[in-house]
């Protein structure tokens, strides 16, 4: 919730405030809340109020790795808002939060180097006045709940999270971008591989998980990566054994480099980013649509433990101006299709 005067009115303007019925929520959700606008000392007319879901995004670009902040949701509240000298304007809105949305909360707390925002943007005398963000904090569905907590049993610790520019092949994608959870591997697979990348592709009625192993060279054989594929209806998702799944399929690529067939019977050393990918088996039509459901405590503790000293005592809030300053800038936007 931050309260601005609105520049474009200069000294004496309306003012606006932003504020969410709560800042949880999951993918596929709607964010319900209101935009307050405050009369100043003279009546004002403002064109648009429009409100939009923003994440931070890395974008390769050659041999160089920038970041920018992404808009990949929009949606105008309200047109032609006169606001009278000294009154409340409050404008209430339901905002749909795309399925593919990061997931930046695991285990009841901020997944380090996460952050997904509502910006309010006032459209006035055809001129575009941004505001500030108020951080939301998304919890994964129980179908993604599932697949984490299954890290956190089989002893994986994270290493970092990001959202990366560009498309998977052969995954149906909504936005532009994908998230990457990375984990250190458990202690019996650290000599085979350095990390294990996590993506969840999510839509209202299936999940794809979305595997990479960054494999060790050695004497005898080279690095290289390997990858898993998965998909399932989030009902299917959620009763899945997937410890077993992904145990099984690291210790084959840790021994062979092959994928375990369970995931789609990819061969280690194809990046499904850049095509070769075999296809996916048929729609498996389960309109299931999850639920907001927090990690348990494995999952919990894996994050915390591998997060130590990284957010400290920072409130969201903070987090939030941290992660999105000094962008140089950049301000791009990934629609919809």
């Amino acid at each position: 919730m931050f309260k601005r005067m609105l520049s474009a009115f200069g000294v004496g303007g309306p003012s606006v405030d932003t504020v969410l019925d709560s800042p949880h929520a999951a993918p596929g959700q709607v964010i319900t809340g209101q935009v307050r606008i405050q009369g100043g000392t003279a009546d004002a007319e403002i064109g648009q109020v429009v409100l939009s879901l923003v994440t931070r995004v890395e974008v390769e670009h050659g041999d160089h790795e920038y970041g920018g902040v992404s808009e990949f949701f929009r949606m105008i509240v309200q047109q032609g808002v006169r606001v009278p000298a000294g009154q409340l304007i409050a404008i209430p809105f339901q905002l749909p939060m795309p399925w593919e949305t990061p997931i930046t909360a695991v285990g009841g707390g901020q997944l380090p180097g996460m952050t997904v925002g509502v910006r309010t943007e006032l459209v006035i005398a055809g001129a575009p006045d941004k505001g500030d963000l108020d951080p939301v904090l998304v919890h994964p569905l129980a179908s993604q709940d599932a697949v984490l907590n299954a890290f956190g049993q089989l002893g994986f610790s994270f290493r970092s999270a990001d959202v990366e520019a560009g498309r998977l092949h052969g995954v149906p994608q909504e936005l532009g971008f994908y998230q990457e959870i990375e984990f250190f591997p458990p202690a019996q697979f650290a000599g085979a591989v350095s990390q294990v990348e996590l993506t969840f592709v999510a839509n209202p009625h299936e999940l794809y998980v979305i595997l990479e192993a960054d494999k060790r060279g050695g004497m005898f054989s080279s690095g290289g990566d390997a990858f898993g594929h998965f998909r399932a209806s989030h009902q299917e998702a959620q009763g899945t054994d997937w410890a077993s799944a992904i145990n099984g399929w690291l210790a084959q690529v840790a021994q062979r480099g092959h994928a375990n067939p369970a995931f789609g019977g990819g061969h280690g050393g194809y990046n499904p980013a850049f095509g070769g990918q075999p296809g996916y088996g048929g729609h498996h039509g389960h309109d299931h649509h999850g639920g907001h459901h927090r990690s348990g405590p494995g999952i919990g503790g894996m994050v915390a433990a591998g997060a130590a000293g990284v957010v400290g005592g920072m409130v969201l809030g903070e987090v939030m101006e941290e992660v999105f300053e000094d962008d140089g800038g950049d301000d791009f936007a990934f629609g919809e299709e």
